[in-house]
């Protein structure tokens, strides 16, 4: 439709574009040419006047020096000056004192309303170009100086010469005129060659349009210029976009596949709000969300869950596209789980919903809170106990001796308490934080428990405990040694604090695959109600807080274990022993 247009037009583009810009160009000389006119005019005019200016005060220095009008015409006669002047000298009220053609000047009515005259009385000089004298009937260019006494105004008569003179030269019009003419033939010598360019840019862009082939030769046709640099890249574009064909349809694949394994549902509809795209995370989650099963991705927009989001797309299509966010996000939370769905708008009124799934990471947080705060708290206890021993020292001077040593010895006492909980806390961080880049070495594990056994001997046989380690040389693993240490280290410590006096800890490997070792680490002892079991490996979490505060205990042992065995690729749970206890069932994986 928009070719057969342009073949209706009577003149082609470059010819129109020639004609309008000669238009353009013919309009700029004639207004060059008049302002350049008026310019010359005006400057001959202020000539013209200058000179008069100068006989007026040649007059009024004559009046200086003399008594009367009288001699002023003798002057007038035997003086050189500009041509057949007539001068008139006038009142500063306007009426006429003398004047050369007129010897009667009463008859003469006041001049005060004459543009020289009244221009002069303003800016001390005035002239009028052409105007016509009611006394003798002829025309005049008239020039008027004010002096404090009087106003002198010398005539001319505007006759043919003095409107020759005035005129301006004709030779600057015949010079425009030839320079408009050659500018004129250099621009349609250009506006030809650009029309050449066009014609052949139009052949191409017509081929184009059928989707015909596009020859290589076509690319030599093109002048050797600008236009047709800017051509030839438009047809080797041409020829990329045959070729990268393919490529899309390839990238818009992997865009496909992207989206349905991707962790989000997500949906993409026209601005009809019909599917285009739509992975099954978007199915699944609508469907968790919604009351009833939806057989279509379409029915979304009916589930009273996404009446926010179908209401902003409703609002943005009754409107024009402006500058606004297009992005509209809700949190909703169904059958126990918390969904953040989000619409973003796209210009040509299409959208995209996206579902995520935040259960997990809302869990997190909340763990992640609940650790702050307990963290918080267990330190706030030993701090407060050393400074209220503190202060108690600080204010009382005259405190016994034994007094003062005891609570020193407590401020000691809670100083550990403090510094093994920041160093526990220090230990799942960097459990946490930096799991991948611990050392992994070969470690024997059989050793590392013997090592342990000899440096709690002194507490064991305090407490008259019993271990009994049946574990057989060299169990051997890939590991860290200070994570395989703390595993055993911190059950003994909790064995020899809470289980009691006079036991029996059994520490046994009673099980070995081709990937792990089963481990055993029981006592005998008082053991832990049922009900407690399964929150033993939460971080700060006691069964007996006052007991385990008493003991020095920082909440953070069992949490530790459990953080390394899953370092190390294994699990761990806590059951009642058979004789009475606590018994800890864990594996380690052997790695490599």
């Amino acid at each position: 439709m928009t070719l057969n247009k342009t073949n209706k037009n009577f003149l082609s583009f470059s010819r129109r574009l020639f004609l309008s810009v000669i238009a353009l160009f013919l309009v700029f000389a004639f207004c060059f040419i008049a302002f350049q006119y008026q310019r010359e005019k005006g400057y001959k005019v202020q000539l013209l006047h200058s000179r008069l200016q100068d006989y007026n005060a040649r007059l009024n220095q004559h009046l200086d020096s003399v008594s009367g009008f009288t001699e002023l015409t003798n002057f007038i006669k035997d003086s050189e000056k500009p041509g057949e002047l007539r001068i008139t000298v006038i009142s500063p009220d306007g009426h006429v004192v003398y004047d050369t053609y007129e010897s009667d000047t009463i008859k003469l009515e006041n001049h005060l309303n004459r543009r020289e005259v009244h221009e002069a009385l303003k800016n001390r000089n005035g002239y009028d170009v052409r105007r016509t004298s009611e006394t003798t009937g002829l025309p005049y260019f008239y020039s008027a100086t004010s002096y404090p006494d009087y106003i002198i105004r010398t005539a001319v008569p505007y006759d043919v010469s003095l409107a020759n003179y005035l005129k301006a030269d004709a030779y600057f019009f015949w010079f425009t005129g030839i320079i408009t003419l050659i500018l004129l033939f250099i621009f349609y010598k250009m506006m030809d060659k650009l029309s050449r360019s066009i014609n052949q840019l139009r052949e191409f862009a017509m081929r184009a349009d059928r989707n015909e082939a596009i020859e290589m030769e076509m690319l030599n046709d093109f002048p050797h210029n600008e236009l047709g640099d800017i051509s030839q890249h438009i047809v080797q574009i041409y020829q990329r976009l045959h070729e990268t064909k393919e490529a899309l349809y390839i990238e818009r694949e992997k865009l496909i596949t992207h989206l349905q394994i991707s962790h989000e549902g997500l949906g993409v509809f026209n601005k009809y709000k019909k599917e285009i795209l739509v992975n099954d995370l978007f199915t699944q989650f609508s469907n968790l969300i919604s009351d009833t099963y939806l057989e279509t991705a379409e029915e979304v927009f009916e589930v009273k869950e996404f009446h926010e989001i179908t209401d902003f797309i409703d609002k943005a299509h009754s409107r024009p596209w402006d500058n606004e966010e297009k992005r509209m996000s809700i949190a909703i939370h169904k059958n126990g789980r918390s969904f953040v769905i989000e619409c973003i708008l796209f210009q040509d009124l299409s959208f995209e919903i996206s579902i995520n799934d935040i259960t997990l990471e809302e869990e997190k947080s909340r763990i992640k809170r609940q650790l702050t705060q307990n963290i918080a708290h267990e330190l706030k206890t030993p701090v407060s106990s050393i400074q209220g021993y503190l202060e108690t020292i600080v204010n009382n001077d005259n405190i016994a001796p034994d007094k003062l040593n005891t609570f020193l010895e407590r401020c000691y006492a809670q100083s550990n308490r403090l510094s093994r909980l920041l160093r526990d806390i220090s230990v799942l961080t960097r459990m946490d934080e930096a799991a991948n880049m611990i050392d992994i070495e070969q470690i024997d594990i059989s050793i590392i428990v013997k090592n342990i056994i000899n440096e709690v001997s002194l507490e064991l046989e305090e407490r008259n405990f019993k271990v009994v380690n049946t574990l057989k040389e060299k169990i051997q693993v890939h590991g860290n040694y200070s994570l395989i240490y703390s595993i055993f280290r911190n059950l003994m410590d909790n064995a020899i604090a809470y289980a009691g006096t006079g036991i029996t800890i059994n520490i046994n490997c009673f099980r070995e695959d081709e990937k792990y070792f089963y481990f055993s680490f029981a006592d005998d002892g008082v053991g832990v109600a049922p009900e407690h079991l399964n929150r033993l490996f939460e971080r700060f979490y006691r069964v007996d807080k006052g007991r385990s505060r008493k003991l020095g205990g920082t909440g953070l042992g069992l949490a530790i274990v459990k953080n390394a065995i899953l370092i190390h690729k294994g699990t761990i749970s806590a059951k009642t022993n058979r004789n009475g206890g606590l018994e800890f069932i864990f594996t380690i994986a052997k790695g490599k």
